[in-house]
């Protein structure tokens, strides 16, 4: 080859690679300095820490264990290991957490719009933080539709929107945002805001412009170029050394990137292990400092670790007992440690790593079991609110699925009968927590969650025609073809007592929850004005099996044979419950079960001196729990107008959440005569007395 050919090959690849820098993202383009940090490895094992909040929704400072939080939302955390956290809900402030845990309140102290210093200041709703290098903070003020800034002293200001609720870009007074969920602030003090019910990313320039990065006119999912691409509900931004924005794409179950001229394209996310389930609902973001991913899921409550090349594996909030209800902050401090708040459960919460061969210590998740219910008065969802209404489905009833199988999942809620179109009525004053809180438009089963309470099998917000009760809290979606596709209802949007939520659609009953995702509550302990139960529940049947599942059903002298060398024994009670005025056929499931064993006088044996209630309802399991509270002939396919039949399993435990099989053994008694006892309860106390008694021979 001539020396001119050399020449022009040396420019053509020189033009080559430089053309490949532009055109290519590196798979790690976050630079890595060769002092600090090390790189975050992928799928570390984390040690789960309680930093603050006892569980229970409130308000009080104090040390982090005793202090209560109601809607802690956005947490960010300074160099100096001061954490700062976005308290909503009623409370409204910005708390502050003392490297020491020590929490104090640095601004707010009541819902309302208004700059000030401390507790002169008011928001609504906050949510997501962002802190500068100043030591400033940045708020996404959801329910003022504004982006607050507060200064290390707690002096609060505007820096843009508040006008209400809308969407104009311009100078930063002048502009409007739609409910802003999300915030981030990059290296150079541009503040980022994920906009959220008007589906774009919009940026605030150090001179106070605001203009829009991505996103365009109405919920969708697309990739492309600024106001080609489409967002839905986006709620969390977080931005890279490189300037690029990552974006937790809520309700289209994506993690989307923005690059810094507004190019959007969909992270595709690949597990790292196959049992896991697949990323829905991210709500929260932080970055590392190498530009990896840490990410809340909104329907799950896992804290998920994301790498640049879309490799994901679940890092907390996976395992049993670790179940959180809202991972709606993250933060990520300057050692790699994760810090979340968990808003559903008024706690705040840190990841550290593990050791080898250590033991992961038990920490406190979840509300507290004593949390304090919604004051409802006695109210029903329906009209009259103060007068009586039929009952036809309580907590942890077994519950089948339309292809046969009749024990498919548990029942989660209280079932209340109403007429189809009924106005569904809100029962206690409340502030909507989800960026999400409507779902299922015209399914049977349509839903809205306000506070702790969730009304379902309703058209939220519409009439049986479906027109809106309320344009100012209900939001009618349209989908390309211009028919209604969804009602939006913003995070801080309030109800009061006797406020319309919507209409009793086809289901012909309101279904009301309580409690956050993962840990419902029996809602019929709130109490309801003209209920009362003065019925035992019944025993139809109690039966043994072995652990073939062959029933055990010899008798002597009118008493059950039970051989001592079994390994083991199901006990089976076959019963219901019954309350007043409610129609013969509504038979309706048990709140508590257990077994007692008893000499021929009556005196128990011992280790039984009390039953063992081994099935408690007073707070809902998941539904692999179901086939180990009910024995197989239990329940029916489908709700309906069918009896249905509750076969308890109360050799097996399901409480407090919580769930294992388990059998008697009859080796640990004495051959001889024996009385097995059940006890069957109701949720007024109630306990069943006729067919209770099954005389045993052990042999």
């Amino acid at each position: 080859m001539s020396r001119t050919a050399w020449a022009w090959a040396v420019v053509v690849l020189t033009t080559v690679a430089l053309a490949a820098t532009f055109l290519v993202t590196p798979r790690f383009p976050v630079p890595v300095p060769e002092s600090g940090p090390p790189a975050t490895p992928f799928g570390w094992a984390g040690q789960l820490s309680l930093v603050a909040g006892d569980g229970m929704r409130g308000l009080r400072d104090g040390a982090g264990a005793v202090a209560r939080f109601d809607d802690p939302w956005g947490i960010v955390v300074a160099a100096d290991g001061t954490r700062y956290v976005a308290d909503a809900g009623d409370n409204n402030r910005i708390r502050r957490i003392a490297p020491d845990g020590t929490v104090s309140t640095l601004a707010g102290g009541r819902e309302g719009f208004a700059d000030g210093t401390g507790a002169t200041a008011a928001f609504h709703t906050p949510s997501a933080l962002a802190l500068d290098g100043d030591g400033n903070l940045y708020v996404a003020d959801t329910g003022n539709h504004a982006i607050r800034k507060v200064t290390p002293q707690g002096v609060v200001t505007t820096l843009a929107g508040g006008g209400g609720p809308g969407f104009r870009d311009g100078p930063a007074q002048q502009v409007l945002f739609n409910g802003p969920i999300g915030v981030a602030v990059d290296g150079a003090g541009r503040v980022y805001v994920a906009d959220t019910y008007n589906d774009r990313i919009r940026v605030i320039s150090r001179e106070g412009q605001v203009s829009t990065l991505a996103g365009g006119d109405g919920p969708g999912f697309q990739d492309g170029t600024g106001d080609q691409a489409r967002f839905d509900t986006p709620t969390a931004v977080a931005v890279d050394a490189t300037g690029v924005a990552w974006v937790a794409d809520l309700r289209n179950d994506a993690i989307r990137r923005i690059g810094p001229k507004g190019g959007v394209s969909t992270l595709p996310l690949q597990p790292d292990l196959d049992t896991q389930a697949a990323p829905r609902r991210p709500l929260a973001l932080a970055l590392t400092h190498d530009g990896h991913l840490y990410v809340g899921e909104l329907s799950t409550g896992r804290v998920m670790q994301v790498m640049r090349d879309g490799r994901w594996r679940a890092l907390a909030g996976h395992l049993p007992g670790q179940r959180f209800s809202r991972t709606a902050g993250l933060a990520v401090d300057a050692a790699g440690d994760v810090h979340f708040t968990d808003a559903g459960s008024h706690r705040v919460h840190r990841i550290v790593p593990m050791a080898a061969a250590a033991v992961a210590a038990v920490t406190p998740v979840g509300p507290a079991p004593d949390d304090p219910l919604p004051d409802t008065g006695g109210r029903w969802p329906l009209a009259p609110q103060d007068g009586w209404h039929e009952v036809v489905g309580t907590l942890g009833e077994v519950r089948g699925d339309y292809q046969g199988e009749s024990r498919h999942h548990l029942h989660g809620g209280l079932d209340i009968r109403g007429d189809v179109g009924a106005t569904v009525l809100a029962i206690a004053d409340g502030k909507v927590g989800s960026p999400s809180a409507a779902w299922g438009f015209d399914g049977l089963g349509e839903g809205l969650a306000v506070g702790a309470l969730a009304y379902i099998h309703m058209k939220v917000g519409r009439t049986p025609r479906g027109d809106l009760l309320d344009p100012a809290r209900f939001q009618l979606l349209h989908d390309l073809s211009g028919d209604p596709s969804r009602i939006r209802v913003r995070r801080g949007t309030r109800f009061s007592v006797g406020d319309a939520l919507g209409t009793v659609n086809r289901m012909a009953h309101v279904h009301l929850s309580l409690g956050p995702p993962g840990y419902e509550r029996n809602a019929i302990a709130l109490g309801f004005a003209g209920f009362t139960d003065v019925y035992p529940p019944r025993i139809d049947e109690v039966a043994l099996f072995d652990t073939l599942d062959q029933p055990i059903d010899a008798k002597q002298d009118g008493r059950i044979v039970v051989p001592r060398d079994l390994q083991g024994i199901r006990i089976v009670v076959d019963a219901w419950d019954q309350v007043d005025r409610n129609l013969p056929r509504r038979r309706l499931g048990l709140h508590a079960l257990g077994y007692q064993l008893l000499h021929p006088d009556g005196t128990p044996v011992p280790g039984f001196e009390t039953p063992r209630m081994t099935i408690d309802f007073q707070r809902l399991p998941s539904d692999d729990a179901v086939q180990v509270a009910y024995a197989p002939g239990s329940g029916i396919t489908v709700h309906g107008s069918a009896v249905t039949r509750f076969r308890y399993s109360v050799t097996n435990t399901v409480r407090d959440g919580a769930w294992a099989e388990g059998a008697w053994q009859p080796a640990s008694l004495a051959p001889g005569d024996y009385l097995l006892r059940i006890t069957a309860r109701d949720h007024s106390g109630n306990e069943a007395q006729a067919r209770r008694d099954l005389p045993l021979r052990l042999l």
